[in-house]
């Protein structure tokens, strides 16, 4: 891929989520997914027809198909809003990002069928031709299981690139990170590590303080790891017994200086997309001085201390049927055991 004169638009699409939480069964749940992709199949066509022909990326929020649990078991769950990895889901996803010929991102819970009794949230990417071509499994969640729950099973199934992917494509080298874990700068170095030049970040978020840890994190992932930070937040979620509003607006690009290039306030909105301009992004990494933060790492002299620490714990998930309890228990005993420890 040429650096010379390399650009293109990104859309952090803001839209509603219509939670799928009183849906009586696994039908009428599957039916009000399809409503949504139909519905974003039209707000994207009119987005774009607006932007122009250069918006090559489109970021969907997080939770944009389902919502999230509220008390569902995971077998309940799994059920009802999980996707099959070749599911009529993707599928469908897939034909709007052909129809457009665009990469299309977003996140959604997903089920694995080497990990069966589990579900991860996934966020993934779409080329052009509809298929996937990147999934990211959430790796720090509360509420949900992550590959660290399965960890070494986990591995042996994908490798260390499958749990930190990088896409490289024609619009750069893309990869994802989903909601809070915006707050954890080890997944975002992990992925720059591997080259990542382009961050994707569906969320659900409460907005409205530009100094909340969030809107601060997603300008120092920007900068550490000078890289585009494209956040596409929900326009509140809709059928849940949470006030709709409570995680609305502020979906924005960051460039690689943490400079906001675009940003939108409340309600469904196409306001939030901007210029990535690859060359340029590409000239700043490879220009020496104080800036270049990535080619002042020393990261060998943490290793260390990483390799030493243990804090939550791997594998905890790998036998028997989970409760939802287990999440709070596992860090209820982490924090004892740290405290004992005099780490916090």
């Amino acid at each position: 891929m040429s650096d010379n004169g390399l650009a293109y638009k990104a859309l952090a699409l803001q839209v509603t989520c219509y939670a799928i939480n009183q849906s009586r069964d696994r039908l009428e749940a599957r039916s009000r997914i399809q409503q949504a992709i139909e519905r974003l199949g039209q707000q994207i066509a009119a987005s774009l027809a607006f932007i122009g022909p250069d918006c090559r990326l489109v970021v969907l929020p997080e939770y944009f198909l389902t919502g999230f649990p509220l008390g569902e078991s995971l077998s309940d769950w799994a059920e009802k809003a999980c996707l099959e990895m070749t599911g009529s889901e993707y599928e469908a996803l897939g034909n709007i990002a052909q129809k457009h010929r665009i990469f299309l991102a977003g996140n959604a819970y997903e089920v694995d069928p080497h990990f069966p009794g589990l579900y991860f949230q996934t966020c993934f990417i779409l080329d052009p031709s509809g298929t996937v071509i990147l999934r990211y499994r959430r790796l720090n969640s509360l509420f949900a299981p992550t590959p660290h729950d399965v960890w070494d099973r986990y591995l042996e199934q994908y490798g260390l690139d499958g749990v930190f992917p990088v896409a490289r494509t024609e619009i750069g080298n893309l990869a994802a990170v989903a909601s809070d874990e915006i707050l954890f700068p080890e997944v975002a170095r992990c992925l720059a590590m591997r080259g990542a030049e382009v961050l994707l970040h569906p969320t659900s978020e409460i907005y409205g303080q530009a100094r909340s840890p969030k809107e601060a994190a997603k300008i120092s992932r920007a900068v550490e790891n000078m890289m585009y930070v494209i956040s596409a937040n929900t326009a509140g979620i809709a059928e849940s017994p949470i006030p709709s509003g409570s995680v609305d607006g502020g979906s924005k690009v960051v460039d690689y200086r943490g400079l906001v290039l675009a940003e939108t306030g409340a309600g469904e909105s196409m306001a939030a997309f901007a210029e990535v301009d690859l060359a340029a992004l590409r000239r700043y990494r490879r220009q020496p001085g104080l800036g270049n933060l990535l080619a002042r790492q020393r990261f060998d002299a943490y290793v260390e201390s990483y390799q030493q620490a243990v804090f939550y714990p791997r594998n905890t998930m790998i036998e028997g049927e989970i409760e939802r309890k287990h999440f709070i228990q596992t860090q209820v005993a982490t924090i004892h055991r740290l405290a004992e420890q005099g780490v916090i």
